[in-house]
């Protein structure tokens, strides 16, 4: 399976093409409209999800509610298009229209964002060029393309979920959600206005994201990412670049404003004895081979164990804030403070659904590259074949 997604933050729409789905996968735009209702919900959102209510259409690939084999286009359009056709035409200018005189053209880059390094790459002297694509608006389809690996995912019995952790040090506390189903814990986040478990620390973090919002600044945080049901044997160590632990992280880290991955036990193992970092193998007729815990989150050797896969990934505040940070102006050279391009004081709730579908992407890419997927009834008798093969091993 492989995807592109295009499309800019204000303009006319995005759009995704996804390659190599097997045949026969049921595939609804409900299905994806759900995902990305998550994505634009969560404490501390502002004006822009406001304006944009994304609905997916689905333009190929797709017949009578199942996927035919060929290559799925998705598409979301921007409902705010009509205040930016003028400043993102894709038509040439008119011979009598100065270039210079284009509204919202922007010569001062904000730090922590894209605009100057990517100007200087692309030799953009509007620097809107270039935040227009770095925008995290983008990750609208990397979550319409995460809904259709989740829905893939599904049917071979592997389930996905993802929760808040942390925003602004404020911890959960896992005790507090260590027994409970997966379907439970979502069922716990997806009522939860931070998307988080712990409804203790959950006020806490909209008490924060208030406050922050009030002294004009932003918050971060991590969120957990939990996949269950993946047999044993995804991905390889005999190659760096087929390991399952790299293709997470590197998606996990893939993602706008993210800047450190963690998977199982993560940065905790430097601290502690391999006595308590490793997990010990154990194996029962019903069960088969298992590990008496899941300190390194379900993988061992670049390879998924069977236990259930556990990546946490970081994001760090959003760099744009009521209380602006001092750039340069590229024309001028003069400092001035940064101007504001959106307002969330804290995102990472909606991180939190960006990571599921983008973790959940690169698990059935995976699952694909292992097993014939040309039809969906194929691949899951090859995966009960396997899942009864590592059983009686």
């Amino acid at each position: 399976m492989r995807y592109f997604t295009a499309g800019e933050s204000h303009g006319p729409q995005l759009t995704a093409i996804i390659e190599g789905l097997p045949a026969q996968m049921e595939l609804t735009a409900e299905m994806i409209n759900k995902e990305l209702k998550r994505r634009q919900g969560g404490h501390g959102r502002g004006r822009r999800m406001q304006i944009e209510k994304d609905q997916v259409v689905i333009s190929s690939g797709v017949r009578h509610g199942k996927t035919i084999g060929s290559p799925v286009t998705l598409s979301v359009v921007n409902d705010d298009w009509k205040h930016w056709t003028s400043i993102m035409g894709i038509e040439p200018l008119s011979e009598d229209v100065n270039p210079e005189d284009i509204k919202r053209q922007i010569t001062r880059p904000r730090p922590g964002h894209a605009d100057l390094v990517g100007g200087m790459k692309y030799g953009h002297r509007d620097l809107r060029n270039v935040l227009e694509r770095s925008s995290a608006r983008e990750t609208t389809m990397r979550v319409a393309i995460g809904a259709v690996a989740k829905q893939f995912l599904r049917e071979l019995g592997i389930h996905t979920v993802a929760h808040v952790t942390e925003i602004g040090g404020i911890q959960t506390d896992p005790n507090t959600y260590a027994d409970v189903t997966i379907e439970e814990l979502r069922e716990t986040i997806e009522q939860d206005p931070v998307y988080c478990a712990d409804p203790a620390a959950s006020k806490q973090m909209v008490q924060a994201i208030d406050e922050i919002k009030g002294r004009g600044d932003t918050l971060g945080g991590t969120v957990e990412v939990i996949i269950e049901g993946c047999p044993p044997g995804i991905g390889s160590y005999v190659q760096f670049d087929r390991k399952m632990d790299g293709k997470l992280a590197g998606a996990m880290m893939s993602i706008n404003a993210f800047k450190g991955v963690e998977i199982g036990l993560g940065f905790e193992v430097a601290r502690r004895p391999g006595s308590e970092v490793h997990d010990e193998i154990a194996w029962s007729e019903e069960r088969g081979y298992y590990r008496k815990s899941n300190r390194l989150g379900g993988l061992e050797g670049g390879m998924t164990t069977g236990m259930p896969i556990v990546v946490r990934g970081v994001m760090k505040p959003i760099p744009t804030l009521y209380k602006p940070l001092e750039s340069v102006d590229i024309d001028t050279k003069e400092p001035f403070a940064a101007t504001i391009e959106r307002s969330d004081p804290c995102a990472v709730p909606a991180a939190s659904v960006v990571a599921e579908h983008v973790i959940a992407t690169e698990m059935a890419k995976a699952i694909m590259e292992e097993f014939r997927s040309d039809t969906m009834d194929g691949l899951k008798r090859e995966i009960d074949q396997y899942r009864q093969y590592v059983k009686e091993f």
